[in-house]
């Protein structure tokens, strides 16, 4: 596996060197202190992780690994207020994209592509729940991921005041929706949710938003592949904008 450190100082100073981590695999019942130096850290930081069997480890690597292996994203995020401010400069009306935990690498690459095709300015994902960046979502990406800038952030609800505060309008895409994405005025400010591949949007991120927008289904089955339904959602913006 590429884009992987091991060994418990060596993750421990990626960690303080602020690298863009994805995960961390540690192993089950392994104490000392280092071990738990490297647990608080993990805690401290927000960083996901699991415990798994020694036997996980040693197929993660072949090396020494101490008891810990850690999965290195090859795309650095950025500080989503900094980049909201960043974005909220420029001339260009703000198109953001947010994803409330999808956890597919290939469809998390397949959005970021279609999200760098139509001008979204910024993609914002939770800490907790979201596919990591692998070489497969870059792959799937064709190289987007490196065009599109991602912030993650401790929670989506803290997101959405921060944006609805700068006067972005939130637009949910479920079909839980009244309005159909074809009635929402996208000439201004806007945020387009997207939710995970078998739960959609959470419940109490629904209850936040400014309008939930559907798409029309003329077949027997109820939903779409969340980056399909993405490229129709995206789409709307840029074809409603070009006008």
């Amino acid at each position: 596996m590429s884009n992987q450190i091991y060994g418990i100082r060596a993750i421990l100073e990626a960690i303080h060197a602020e690298q863009p981590i994805n995960k961390i695999f540690l192993q089950k019942g392994l104490g000392g202190e280092l071990f738990k130096e490297l647990e608080t850290e993990i805690r401290k930081n927000g960083l996901s992780s699991s415990y798994v069997p020694i036997e996980k480890l040693n197929r993660l690597t072949k090396n020494n690994h101490q008891g810990a292996v850690a999965n290195i994203s090859p795309v650095a995020f950025h500080n989503f207020e900094d980049l909201v401010e960043k974005v909220l400069e420029n001339d260009k009306t703000p198109f953001f994209l947010l994803l409330d935990q999808v956890s597919d690498v290939r469809n998390f690459g397949a959005i970021i592509r279609t999200a760098e095709c139509c001008g979204v300015d910024a993609i914002i994902v939770p800490k907790n729940g979201t596919a990591p960046i692998t070489d497969d979502t870059v792959k799937t990406s064709a190289g987007a991921a490196f065009n599109v800038p991602i912030a993650k952030v401790d929670h989506l609800k803290d997101a959405l005041f921060y944006l609805q505060s700068s006067d972005i309008k939130i637009v949910a895409a479920t079909e839980k929706g009244n309005d159909s994405i074809y009635d929402i005025d996208f000439n201004q400010p806007a945020a387009i949710i997207m939710g995970s591949e078998d739960k959609g949007i959470s419940p109490s991120i629904l209850n936040l938003v400014d309008h939930k927008a559907k798409l029309p289904l003329m077949g027997g089955i109820g939903s779409l592949n969340v980056s399909v339904a993405c490229g129709v959602f995206l789409y709307e913006v840029v074809r409603q904008r070009m006008r």
